[in-house]
């Protein structure tokens, strides 16, 4: 019989994040701090308590297209510097609390611009804020990284602007792209011309697939697109045949395998959005066992009312996971993080190894 693994031991377990969204994160009590002072008055409570709760209950109505519009709230209270900064450093403590050793927190410039900042205004606040946190959380015991990935929207038309401002701030808290948004009837081979772009200066990017379309919404950003990590792909499922007694691949789950292309998987989010049924069946621990090379994320810890811990908790008590587990999730987010080589293995050797082996991991 495999023993659960205790809550002290998930709280102490070195974690890796690298799909969530900052918009998607904000505590419940800055929203309506930042709602008051600026005259924002369409919140759907003003107490914080009942606030977190509406957030959860209009996310999970099934559908991706309903959860996305939650969003309108929070990028509303995001439109100054100020409000910006401040949400963006205390993301990153309330990382640094949960555990999290490294994160690429991501978020679309073009959505914060409302009141005139521009582009880099919204990038320079928000690298401003990690900075802001992770000295914080230095200050206080928690050693903490956190870069920035810059979102471009699959239905709007600034993915080649926004990959420009991605090469511009290589190195300077900035390590990627991403492309979001709702992805029936928007294909990522809109915005090719960016992820050429990217490709040609020596930037990463991730693409937002398989989450609430088919395989080809994933086939697309691989083969087409290039991407180098698919954000959820959950529905790569559906191309492995489990009817008999060894699951056959597909080409493209083969491919993948092959590979080891990093599949970042949010389990409460896909719950919520239909793509999957419960933690027990969740893709992730099916995956895994085929040795994918799959990630535990949160994506958006406000409308999931969720942390990291929740996440592998939930995840580890349905598939009866081990501190091994746990280890080889952190190390494949670790390795598939868009730093250098060198600034990965110092991580996985000072921050995450250790703390495993002192739990117990082999």
């Amino acid at each position: 019989m495999t023993l659960l693994l205790s809550t002290d031991v998930i709280a102490r377990a070195p974690k890796v994040l690298l799909h969530d969204h900052l918009d998607g994160g904000l505590r419940p009590q800055t929203m309506i701090d930042h709602a008051l002072a600026s005259g924002y008055t369409k919140l759907p409570s003003y107490n914080p308590d009942e606030l977190a709760t509406w957030f959860v209950n209009a996310c999970s109505s099934g559908t991706l297209e309903l959860y996305l519009e939650t969003f309108e709230h929070t990028i509303s209270v995001m439109q100054t510097r100020e409000e910006i900064i401040r949400v963006a450093r205390e993301c990153v403590l309330d990382l640094a609390a949960d555990g999290v050793v490294y994160a690429e927190v991501r978020g679309a410039p073009e959505l914060f611009t409302r009141k005139g900042l521009t582009i880099d205004d919204v990038i320079e606040a928000t690298v401003e804020g990690h900075n802001q946190g992770m000295a914080e959380a230095k200050a206080a015991g928690r050693v903490i990284r956190v870069e920035a990935l810059l979102c471009a929207l699959r239905q709007n038309s600034f993915s080649d602007e926004v990959a420009t401002k991605v090469v511009k701030y290589k190195g300077r808290g900035v390590v990627g792209f991403d492309i979001a948004g709702p992805e029936a009837g928007f294909p990522p081979t809109d915005h090719i011309k960016a992820f050429d772009y990217l490709r040609a200066n020596g930037a990463h990017f991730t693409i937002h697939a398989g989450e609430a379309f088919g395989v080809e919404s994933i086939e697309l950003a691989l083969r087409d697109c290039r991407a180098e990590r698919i954000g959820h792909g959950i529905r790569l499922i559906d191309d492995i045949d489990f009817s008999s007694s060894v699951p056959v691949l597909g080409s493209l789950a083969q491919e993948i395998l092959d590979r080891q292309i990093c599949l970042e998987m949010a389990p409460t989010s896909n719950l919520q959005t239909g793509g999957a049924a419960s933690y027990e069946t969740h893709q992730i621990g099916v995956m895994k066992k085929l040795g994918f090379n799959v990630t535990i994320n949160t994506d958006n810890r406000l409308m999931s009312a969720t942390s990291m811990i929740r996440e592998i908790t939930e995840i580890s008590r349905g598939y009866s996971w081990t501190i091994d587990d746990l280890h080889d999730v952190a190390r494949n987010g670790i390795m598939s993080a868009f730093i250098s080589d060198e600034d990965k293995h110092s991580i996985y050797n000072n921050q995450i190894r250790p703390v495993f082996t002192e739990l117990g991991s082999k």
